[in-house]
């Protein structure tokens, strides 16, 4: 099972539309959900700060700001 990873922080609307996102494909595609959230004087928070939400998938980078359902779909199943 593949497991999505989600660094997010503190009231970020778009870490609230990732969620929904992620939330909605899960019903479909069954995946181990993670969440991180950061905060000033995390190792990560410099790292991802300006980029959250940010969605690994399996420690890999997959998506930033936005998260694409279609293109989530696709790199769950496989397909690059």
């Amino acid at each position: 099972m593949k497991i999505v990873t989600l660094i997010s922080k503190e009231e970020c609307h778009l870490c609230d539309a990732a969620k929904e996102v992620l939330a909605r494909t899960r019903l479909d595609i069954p995946f181990e959900l993670r969440e991180k959230k950061i905060v000033p004087g995390d190792a990560e928070f410099e790292l991802y700060r300006e980029r959250i939400p940010v969605i690994l998938i399996d420690g890999e980078f997959a998506f930033q700001f936005r998260v694409p359902e279609r293109e989530l779909r696709d790199r769950l199943l496989g397909a690059r």
